[in-house]
């Protein structure tokens, strides 16, 4: 089967399609133009002529882009780009969106994401000059009142058609290519048209069940690990792929204890070990009391005074030891409804790091029970009704045990810690350490867990949950986390670096054998990208400005015979971040610096004003601070397109070029998502009724977000080849 026309598994929905009756090649037009090195002979052949192309006096197959002009299903995603990416330098497979002749003649390829691009600058939808008036959006894209009837009545249009079972409307005009021409730009833009055929509409990834915007970095610069040969017809649950490079890196458990930001996140009450100041322990205390976890209430605190009442000195500490002196124990209980419909004790169960079991005990609740639970906790009410022990008697147990070294390990464990009514401050919760692949709030099961990290099955039994198997599932689960590492159980151990897959490809001509050179990949950024994702490139560059990072990228792709760490005749593959129109627009809190430039999010608060006028920080001095205190959109823009334009200038022949936006505007996204937050917070801590709260959360506020992120995910793009 020709290689072209291979079918791309996708593993996010969405996938664009293109019908394949016409085509039009773009890229080698555009580009001849512009190649000072390249020589152009004609040779006669039957009906038409024939150009031979020479780069550095060799002859070459010139690759060129051929967009398929057709219908488009979808957006183009980011992850669309790494498959092409993939496709000209490693193992990937033809992508079905677009074509590209003789891919393997591609000599470079520069990616260069560049935030606070829209396509709305490009049609006008987003004037660039404040005097300038926005053009009336087309359907789909008005703002507010306007935009909500606009979808409605489009749903209602669909619905009937469909009662009357007409075909739906196209609308893949929404995902195709619009062409760049100057006449048809703002000034600023203009000479991208130079430079590229076409705008891409460019989906970011995301969730649109949890309304996130996920990061345009790791579409990218992360890749999935190849299957196994098995694993399609393996069923169940299936064991984590590992990248071969994966090392162990045996780890205490004192690295995995939960922060105070994720305690109280998960719902834990917090513990007065955490505040130093008496001012901060009384705020703590009055916002226990609102939610209902006071001494009042039954609560009791462990005796911890701080958190350096925790720490052991090094001479007590063996070598190489997971706990690193600390008594670890791992915590499971089982509850019932009780009258009014609350949740309370019924069993504890608590094992030590060694396995032994220190406490299993039945507890009776203080209120009639209304429901035992009995099909998730097995107690009945025949295993109850003899028992006297009571809640005060096994939390005064527990202050005996959870000394200030001891550490709480369990699953989930702010609901067993909410039914004992007890607050301690060293937590390890495998919900946060073995994080859902989708993230928060979706938690993975133990069950799930255990299937997928260790191969066992537990909970088999009719009459529910073994709460000391459970307590023992934990404990394997963090010792095995303990002796993989950090990495270990996250996103990242399923993924590898697009640099080490690119390292495994061998250059054409070269044999592909053990210790032949493979691809090298560099990463040109703000700050200090070695620190990120930029930890296995070949080369890390850190910038200050827009204007370091484009001799940074040139520096990499040509070579630079003053920085040792560029191979010769430069690197394979680029990956580099413009950010100074990302920060006058606002879609940053702050100006990165060299100690926090590789944040994974793309989503921040939205600032007081559209136009920054300080800086939080970093290393990038005042002139970025009156840059941005003066300058315009227009200016930025047009800054910005120049950079872009000067890397493209800096290329040598036969390199592919991409250009993303990464997002499209994250700030109302920010906006809502901090007031879900607050009202959250309020929510869970506050005895005022609802209708009093400050904020408030209703389906209004919940579509908002939905279509913010919408909008978040909608980026743009352009490539060409050079």
């Amino acid at each position: 089967m020709p290689r072209d026309k291979r079918k791309r598994k996708n593993n996010e929905d969405d996938s664009p399609i293109a019908d394949p009756s016409t085509g039009s090649d773009f890229g080698l037009a555009q580009t001849l133009s512009r190649l000072q090195d390249t020589e152009t002979t004609t040779t006669s052949m039957p009906g038409h002529a024939k150009k031979k192309k020479r780069v550095d006096g060799e002859k070459v197959k010139y690759p060129a882009l051929n967009y398929v002009e057709g219908r488009m299903q979808s957006s183009v995603r980011i992850a669309d780009l790494q498959s092409l990416l993939l496709y000209c330098f490693a193992d990937g497979i033809a992508p079905q969106w677009i074509s590209l002749k003789h891919s393997g003649h591609v000599r470079k390829i520069v990616v260069v994401m560049v935030p606070g691009l829209e396509m709305g600058m490009f049609d006008g939808t987003i004037p660039l000059e404040p005097e300038q008036t926005a053009i009336q959006e087309g359907p789909g894209q008005e703002d507010g009142a306007d935009d909500r009837e606009s979808m409605a009545d489009t749903k209602a249009a669909d619905f009937q058609r469909w009662k009357q079972g007409l075909p739906l409307e196209d609308r893949s005009h929404r995902f195709n290519p619009q062409s760049l021409t100057r006449d048809t730009l703002p000034e600023p833009l203009q000479p991208l048209a130079d430079m590229f055929p076409h705008i891409w509409p460019v989906r970011a990834p995301g969730d649109a069940k949890y309304n996130k915007v996920h990061s345009p970095l790791q579409a990218i610069l992360l890749s999935s690990l190849p299957k196994n040969k098995d694993e399609g017809q393996r069923k169940g649950v299936r064991p984590p792929r590992v990248d071969k490079s994966f090392s162990s890196q045996r780890t205490p458990i004192t690295t995995f204890l939960s922060t105070y930001e994720q305690l109280c996140d998960n719902g834990y009450a917090s513990h007065p070990a955490f505040f130093k100041s008496e001012e901060e322990k009384a705020a703590a205390a009055e916002s226990r009391r609102r939610a209902g976890q006071s001494t009042e209430d039954g609560w009791v605190d462990t005796l911890v005074p701080n958190l350096e009442a925790g720490d052991v000195p090094d001479a007590e500490i063996e070598k190489g030891s997971m706990t690193a002196g600390r008594d670890v124990f791992a915590l499971d209980c089982e509850m019932c409804l009780t009258e009014g419909g609350q949740s309370e004790l019924t069993r504890i169960s608590l094992v030590s790091w060694d396995g032994e079991v220190v406490m299993d005990e039945l507890v009776k609740p203080p209120r009639p029970v209304i429901d035992y639970l009995t099909r998730f906790s097995g107690i009945t009410k025949e295993l109850l009704d003899p028992v006297t022990t009571t809640l005060g008697d096994i939390q005064q147990r527990l202050l005996g045990i959870l000394t200030p070294r001891a550490i709480l390990v369990g699953h989930s464990l702010d609901s067993d810690l909410n039914a004992l009514k007890i607050a301690h401050p060293f937590v390890v919760d495998t919900t946060i350490t073995y994080p859902h692949p989708r993230g928060p709030p979706l938690k993975c099961s133990l069950k799930w867990l255990m299937q997928k990290y260790l191969g066992k099955e537990i909970q088999k039994g009719m009459t529910g949950h073994d709460s000391i198997e459970d307590a023992k599932a934990v404990l394997e689960l963090v010792k095995q986390k303990c002796e993989k590492g950090e990495r270990w159980g996250t996103s990242e151990a399923s993924n590898e670096s697009i640099f080490r897959r690119l390292s495994r490809s061998s250059r054409p001509g070269l044999k592909a054998a053990a210790g032949s050179e493979g691809r090298t990949g560099a990463v040109v950024d703000w700050g200090s990208p070695e620190r990120g994702l930029g930890a296995q490139a070949t080369v890390s560059i850190g910038c200050r400005d827009d204007n370091s990072v484009v001799s940074g990228i040139s520096a990499a792709i040509n070579g630079d015979e003053s920085n040792h760490s560029i191979p010769g005749g430069g690197v394979d593959f680029v990956w580099g971040r413009l950010r100074e129109l990302e920060y006058l627009r606002g879609w940053c809190n702050r100006l990165p610096d060299p100690d926090n430039a590789n944040q994974s999010t793309t989503i921040a608060p939205p600032p007081e004003e559209t136009t920054p006028t300080t800086t939080t920080g970093g290393t990038n001095g005042d002139s970025q601070t009156d840059r941005s205190n003066t300058a315009t959109l227009s200016e930025t823009v047009s800054q910005t397109v120049s950079n872009i334009a000067r890397i493209y200038d800096s290329l040598p022949p036969c390199t592919l070029f991409m250009v993303y936006s990464g997002t499209g505007d994250p700030r109302e996204v920010g906006r809502l998502q901090a007031m879900h937050r607050t009202y959250r917070d309020e929510y869970n801590t506050s005895r005022v009724p609802w209708d009093e709260l400050t904020v408030k959360w209703t389906d209004a506020e919940e579509q908002a977000l939905k279509k913010a992120c919408e909008r978040a995910r909608e980026g743009c793009g352009f490539m060409c080849v050079k």
